[in-house]
């Protein structure tokens, strides 16, 4: 056995891109091992800006051998018949065997080399590597992520001859671009990630990882700072770097004027720096750049380079916020006139007063503890800062800069407006003009019937019911989605065609079913068990509707939950083969020792205790369902699922001893009627018959 390096060199590799791409090319070569029967041990894969590289442990010297039998005609078929299976096989007549009158073709193949299969593994993946983006360049025709320099392919010690669009493979790669830019003439695996090592290039992405983690808060601490932990600036400068080096600068302090998140966001979307806070985490005119060179001075002119590039861009950032901070909100919403929300949906303005007008009615009616005009007045401003220039060149921050120009209003207002696309706001108001917003966003496009399809949701749907969905459940709001939804959509005005659209409330609520499920899944709520309070119709009050839920599946999961939920589909299942619908007894059986239930005992012979036990479930039936009924409607679920299981044995019983489906036609109604009487008890907690099980 031997081990295999391959390594593809190129032009930078987006730092976006590299993970994919690990993970397609340990894919691509285990699925191409495995189809050529080639054996092989553990695969690692690596990536650095200008190099993927796998390496395959344990590399087998040659496939298995293969043995396969194909089926033929019968020996007594037509020459035609027998030509074609023979052109086929490549096999001539006396090569087939026959097994009872059957003609089989039996075709040895040996095992191939493992140069020989590797060669055609790479062919491959150079050949289907599907990145996201990738280019063509000179006359070929191969797409790349970027231009393809080299291949290095060797098997033990022997290079595995491929050529891909003239590029041939070799034993020979390129060290760092600066520090070892000449070639370098590698042994094989073994060495591969020393060798490189030895000349400035860090293979292993999770070292350069670790490197940049711990050296960037190391040289933050020993400034006295501290480093704002960011782990997908971590994993985006490790894919720049073959050789990381972090080093601290700093820049001038009277940029701390300009808000925390556009300078944080200047130093990471634009420059890749980490920034740093000092005492009481307060944002320090300091930052981490990660240097891709070793450089003589200690960095210094790396730093210094970069704290000028730095300065330039938050000059241009206070530029916009100093421009920002001379218009108050208020007088922004003219301007908002001039943004369309969506077409045929109105401004952004239309929008915010849509969202102000149904916050203020949630606020009023359904949350107490915020106030109805300062919710009204926080939402009315909410889009606002969509037209400030801070936005504009930093769309990430929209409500956040608005946040910090609401400077003005009140404390819950200025939250409301910053937090406004967050999904753990604080306050009441906060709370209650995000769920304005984002009601008032489904209600719209679901009226434009501009729903989610399949895998794609250009307007972020499921996001915003989930966050809904989130804020409501969070803080245990007690909202009727239904009419909300109503009132929401009454908002809409009309466009050039007539109405905007029509909303099937019925459909958004599904909507918002399957998206309470996902974000159940991982606190352990059954999906089904949803789907059974959900399709009681009429629940719509999300916190209501979990507490019945939890307490239904503390039930089901019980011995007692267990057998009435097998006693309920038995009984819905002779119901639904009968076609019986009626909830009530045809003929009304008695509980006790009244005379109606004697002249029944008498009218039915009283036989073997059969009537003794229907009585015994009609007995039951009248005790649970009045106490089941007033759990339900105090909300004590748990009561609730208590006194259903009160009708475990006498259900039981009946199911023993009573023939349901008795010869007598006024007997088998009553006794249908009883069932669906117990099934209909149990429907009013949820609908069973959506549970699984």
């Amino acid at each position: 056995m031997s081990d295999f390096l391959l390594e593809l060199l190129s032009e930078e590799i987006p730092a976006r891109m590299q993970a994919g791409a690990r993970n397609s090319l340990a894919r691509m070569f285990v699925e191409g091992a495995a189809e050529a029967g080639l054996a092989t041990g553990a695969i690692e894969t690596f990536s650095t800006p200008r190099r993927l590289v796998l390496i395959a442990r344990g590399v087998a010297e040659t496939t298995a051998a293969a043995r396969e039998e194909i089926k033929g005609p019968r020996s007594s078929a037509p020459p035609q018949a027998l030509e074609g299976f023979l052109r086929k096989t490549g096999l001539a007549r006396e090569q087939l065997e026959e097994r009872d009158g059957v003609l089989f073709a039996v075709i040895e193949r040996a095992g191939r080399a493992a140069t020989e299969v590797v060669a055609d593994i790479v062919h491959k993946i150079i050949a289907d590597f599907a990145w996201p983006k990738s280019m063509r360049w000179g006359t070929g025709d191969l797409r790349w992520v970027r231009p393809l320099h080299g291949i290095v392919a060797i098997l033990g010690e022997d290079i595995v001859p491929v050529a891909a669009h003239g590029v041939t493979s070799s034993a020979t790669t390129l060290g760092h671009r600066f520090h070892h830019p000449g070639p370098i003439t590698l042994g094989g695996a073994d060495d591969y990630v020393e060798k490189l090592r030895a000349c400035h290039v860090i293979v292993d992405q999770d070292e350069r990882e670790a490197i940049i983690r711990d050296g960037a808060a190391a040289a933050a601490a020993a400034a006295g700072y501290a480093l704002v932990a960011d782990e997908g600036l971590v994993v985006e400068n490790a894919g720049l770097t073959e050789w990381p080096v972090p080093l601290l600068g700093r820049f001038d302090g009277d940029f701390l004027d300009v808000p925390r998140e556009v300078i944080v966001l200047t130093m990471r979307t634009n420059q890749k720096y980490f920034a740093c806070t000092g005492d009481e985490g307060a944002l320090a005119p300091a930052f981490v750049c990660v240097a891709n060179i070793d450089a003589t001075d200690g960095g210094a002119s790396v730093v210094e380079g970069n704290r000028r590039v730095l300065a330039a861009r938050l000059a241009d950032a206070r530029f916009f916020w100093d421009q920002d901070l001379k218009v108050p909100l208020e007088e922004r919403l003219s301007e908002l006139d001039r943004s369309i929300f969506f077409e045929g949906l109105g401004t952004y303005r239309e929008k915010a007063q849509r969202i102000a007008d149904l916050a203020a009615h949630i606020a009023k009616s359904h949350v107490p503890g915020a106030d109805p005009q300062l919710t009204w007045d926080a939402a009315r401003l909410a889009k606002a800062d969509l037209v400030t220039g801070t936005v504009g060149e930093f769309p990430e921050l929209q409500g956040v800069i608005g946040g910090y120009l609401a400077r003005d209003l009140a404390k819950d207002q200025a939250e409301a407006i910053s937090s406004q696309y967050r999904d753990d706001p604080r306050s009441s108001v906060a709370q209650v003009v995000g769920l304005a917003d984002r009601i008032d966003t489904l209600v719209a496009f679901f009226a434009r019937n501009q729903k989610p399809t399949g895998s794609k949701d250009p307007f972020a749907l499921r996001r915003a019911a989930l966050h809904t969905i989130k804020i409501i459940t969070d803080n245990g709001l007690r909202l009727p989605l239904r009419s909300l939804f109503e009132k929401a959509e009454g908002s809409l005005k009309y466009d050039e065609q007539g109405q905007v659209g029509s909303l099937d409330t019925s459909e958004l609520l599904a909507f918002f079913a399957d998206r309470l499920k996902v974000q159940q899944r991982e606190a352990g709520v059954r999906h089904d068990l949803i789907d059974a309070v959900f399709a009681l119709g009429g629940e719509d009050d999300l916190v209501r509707l979990l507490a019945r839920v939890k307490a239904l599946q503390a039930f089901v999961e019980t011995d007692e939950g267990s057998d009435l939920l097998t006693a309920y589909k038995r009984a819905a299942n002779i119901l639904k083969k009968e076609g019986h619908s009626q909830s009530a007894p045809a003929e009304p059986v008695e509980a006790s020792g009244g005379e109606r239930g004697a002249a029944l005992r008498q009218a039915q012979g009283e036989r073997d205790g059969v009537v003794a036990d229907e009585l015994a479930l009609v007995a039951a039936l009248e005790a649970a369902e009045p106490t089941a009924s007033a759990a339900i409607e105090a909300e004590d679920f748990t009561a609730a699922m208590a006194a259903l299981a009160t009708l475990r044995a006498p259900i039981d019983a009946f199911f023993e001893t009573v023939k349901v489906n008795a010869d007598e036609p006024a007997v088998r109604a009553r006794r249908l009627g009883l069932l669906a009487r117990f099934r209909d008890a149990v429907d009013r907690v949820a609908n069973f018959s959506k549970i699984e099980g």
